[in-house]
């Protein structure tokens, strides 16, 4: 199986900061570049979030932290590395560029992923000198927590390098599923952009407010969906038929007006407005760095509840989640026997003895 030993980040931002996380707290050496002057901060803070959350997360122990250094340029970060991951921002001519960077830098044999949210691979790498190890790699946020990777080769990705990729992000705990057909967007950004132009429009009409269209979802289907995905779930609501009956049920609303889908709404400052003010209103009382910790707790509730599914094999994530785990496990520092028995016997420290 394909091993990562040492890895290099180009672009340090929310994706590029999990990717570091997540690589680093699997033992794995990363060296980042990132000329944003406050990048290094961020980056910590979200390493500080990913090492919280992993703690709570690895029952079973983690490996030796990875060390995360400091670039100077991209040639200096990429020197050595086995993955490349860029994450700079969502703009073609910036990706053409860096990576072109990249790939006249890194090593003959270093992987090198995108973690664009809809550039085709093939666009990407119409400039490169070796495109067959390049592919899109494209994660969610948060990108530590979160284990689905879309790997999307281009037409010029080699069979090896996908499978090397394949390889690569599953040992670090990811779900990879490989599209054999490009399309921009992919499929997870594809459904998301259908549900975020939809909710657009519900907010402009005034049919509810950004807080009741995020309960509706979070205390209804997105449970389904976090365990069962949407087919499955669906095939459940066709009862012992199962999905055909369900498919003859509910078909004829597709041609029902229940959708604003192909009619997208004018994207002009007062919905901005209107969307921004009622998401102030929801959440402004905790910081950024808050509702990420509470998110992080909430996804690790929801991994630990399903892991416990069927009898301890888990269910779903549930079960990636306790292999995972495992394998976090297996890279931790052993303790010895004589260590154990220390801690255990260790006499427990009630309280300072009050002075009068």
């Amino acid at each position: 199986m394909t091993k990562i030993t040492k890895a290099a980040a180009i672009g340090g931002g929310v994706i590029g900061g999990g990717w570091i996380a997540r690589l680093a707290l699997n033992g794995i050496d990363v060296k980042v570049f990132d000329p944003h002057p406050e990048a290094k901060r961020k980056i910590d803070e979200v390493i500080d979030n990913a090492r919280r959350a992993y703690k709570r997360m690895a029952v079973k122990g983690l490996p030796r932290e990875g060390e995360v250094t400091y670039s100077l340029s991209i040639a200096e970060a990429v020197a050595g590395a086995d993955l490349i991951q860029e994450s700079v921002p969502e703009r073609l001519d910036v990706k053409l560029k860096t990576l072109a960077e990249i790939d006249a830098a890194a090593p003959v044999d270093a992987l090198i992923g995108s973690s664009t949210s809809g550039f085709k691979a093939t666009d990407m790498a119409k400039d490169l000198r070796h495109p067959e190890r390049f592919l899109v790699a494209h994660p969610f946020n948060p990108v530590y927590l979160l284990p689905i990777n879309e790997i999307v080769p281009g037409e010029k990705t080699s069979k090896e390098a996908v499978e090397r990729a394949r390889e690569a992000y599953t040992s670090i705990g990811m779900k990879c599923v490989v599209l054999t057909k490009e399309i921009d967007a992919f499929v997870g950004n594809r459904l998301l952009e259908a549900a975020w132009r939809e909710a657009l429009w519900l907010i402009k009409d005034g049919i509810c407010t950004v807080e009741e269209l995020d309960d509706i979802m979070r205390y209804g289907f997105g449970m389904r969906w976090a365990q069962m995905g949407m087919f499955q779930t669906y095939r459940i609501a066709g009862g012992e038929a199962g999905m055909r009956h369900f498919m003859a049920q509910f078909g004829p609303a597709l041609s029902w007006p229940w959708t604003k889908l192909m009619d997208v709404p004018e994207f002009n400052d007062e919905l901005v407005d209107l969307v921004a003010k009622q998401s102030d209103d929801q959440s402004s009382k905790w910081s950024i760095r808050e509702l990420e910790r509470i998110r992080d707790e909430n996804l690790i509730g929801i991994m630990e509840a399903l892991a416990k599914a069927e009898n301890g094999q888990g269910w779903g994530a549930g079960e990636l989640h306790n292999s995972y785990v495992t394998r976090l496990g297996k890279g931790a520092p052993k303790i010895s026997k004589a260590a154990e028995k220390a801690k255990a016997t260790k006499p427990r420290k009630v309280g300072a003895k009050k002075k009068g």
